[in-house]
């Protein structure tokens, strides 16, 4: 399944040797995006050819003035040991080089090249991230300010094509509306070393649990609706109900941008919920791309998403990948005891002997079995952390020699080019 273009891997790899070095005078082009935990998102608004199309992606650092959330060193002795056949990452003395390197080696070639974006990393001076700072720290929300800032420690950033736009060419441009979706994760684990203290794992998903403690913390006002376990379901009338849901309440897991800039969605924050004022400007909005009467295009438009996921079959090999962790981390805590030398707190913890004969099987493996355990458990974390942007755009006349998949949309009698893109980021911790 081709979902990025030939066009756009060329466009990227031609500037991959650029010799480059962001400086304060380039601040002023970049705009502030959105962000999660631990990195900042800015899209580009200048000139320059080498960065026309491109966002970039960068790491923030806590408020307090601790260690960086990414901190720019060598890899740790067990890391090095836990990634010792990848030459490349064990290589690198810099930590932001190894987690693309991670995204670029190990988590590419088990999605596909076509679904994923390993970007490339441009050097940038520490005025520029200090500028960039300052520029954008209106736009953040409060909450996010109060936790971090730009690491402007770091030496260089990460460059990626921006996935929410098609690519220029020769032909007429067509609006573009693209929906950014993080899946979370899309199955309830059944590993028999869940200990019983945690068994509601087995009925509530870790989605549902995280929005218990986020309605807890007052990071939210109410719980969504969206059920992960029914956009991974294969099932289209399920596909169409977590849609529906995400668009409820989007919080931070659901947005939507036109011809690459955001109208609906929270940026670094979130969104609850989705008032009665708010669906109507997004109605508004849908008007240059999709067809239909008011009341209708909304409708039509959180279908064309829900039949875009289904055909595309991203989720599918997504699941599979998160499903690397098959003992959950009760069981792959041992192992990483065991691959640190130290004694497990887990079992000395429980301070029984039926507790600690229970885990003995984990802790009489080999090393190189201990490794593949802990290495196959932040694999599947790093999928089941990741983003999905999907982008549409009207095709006219069928146009047979469009290079991207097209969906035919019958509320609307409209044929659509559509392409999907994967971001991962790497979970060292």
């Amino acid at each position: 399944l081709h979902l990025c273009s030939n066009y756009e891997q060329l466009n990227l790899s031609q500037h991959q040797d650029m010799e480059v070095v962001l400086e304060k005078k380039d601040a002023a082009d970049w705009v502030y995006r959105g962000e999660g935990a631990a990195n900042l998102v800015l899209g580009y608004s200048g000139s320059a050819p080498a960065f026309i199309g491109k966002v970039m992606r960068l790491q923030k650092a806590p408020i307090n003035g601790s260690k960086s959330m990414n901190s720019p060193t060598a890899l740790t002795m067990h890391e090095r040991l836990l990634w010792k056949d990848t030459e490349d990452i064990v290589a690198t003395s810099n930590k932001e080089l190894a987690c693309q390197l991670f995204v670029k080696h190990i988590m590419t070639p088990l999605l596909g090249s076509t679904h994923v974006d390993s970007g490339m990393r441009v050097p940038a001076s520490k005025e520029f991230l200090e500028s960039v700072e300052k520029n954008i720290i209106c736009q953040r929300p409060a909450s996010r300010v109060d936790a971090a800032k730009v690491d402007t420690q770091c030496d260089s950033v990460l460059l990626m094509s921006d996935h929410s736009l098609f690519p220029r060419g020769t032909q007429e441009v067509e609006p573009c509306i693209s929906v950014e979706i993080k899946p979370k994760c899309g199955f309830l684990p059944s590993s028999k070393f869940i200990d019983e203290g945690n068994a509601i794992k087995r009925s509530i998903t870790r989605f549902r649990m995280h929005q218990a403690l986020k309605l807890h913390q007052g990071e939210v006002s109410e719980y969504s609706e969206y059920n992960p376990l029914d956009l991974f379901s294969g099932s289209k009338e399920r596909i169409h109900k977590a849609i529906r849901d995400l668009f409820s309440t989007p919080q931070n897991n659901f947005r939507v941008f036109l011809n690459g800039s955001q109208i609906f969605g929270g940026l670094g924050g979130g969104a609850d919920s989705t008032d009665f004022v708010t669906r109507g400007k997004f109605e508004d909005a849908l008007k240059c791309v999709i067809q239909g009467g008011d009341g209708l295009r909304t409708m039509s438009f959180l279908l064309l998403v829900a039949e875009t996921v289904h055909k595309s079959g991203v989720l599918d090999r997504l699941l599979e990948i998160q499903k690397l962790d098959n003992l959950d981390i009760d069981g792959a805590i041992h192992a990483y005891y065991d691959i640190v030398s130290e004694p497990c707190r887990v079992c000395r913890a429980s301070g029984k002997e039926k507790m600690s004969q229970r885990y003995l099987s984990l802790h009489s493996i080999s090393l190189d079995e201990s490794l593949k355990i802990v290495k196959d458990f932040l694999i599947a974390a790093t999928a089941k952390d990741c983003s999905l942007m999907i982008s549409f755009r009207p095709r006219k006349d069928g146009n047979p020699g469009s290079p991207y998949n097209n969906l035919y949309l019958d509320s609307t009698n409209q044929f659509f080019d559509y392409k999907v893109q994967s971001f991962l980021f790497f979970r060292s911790d």
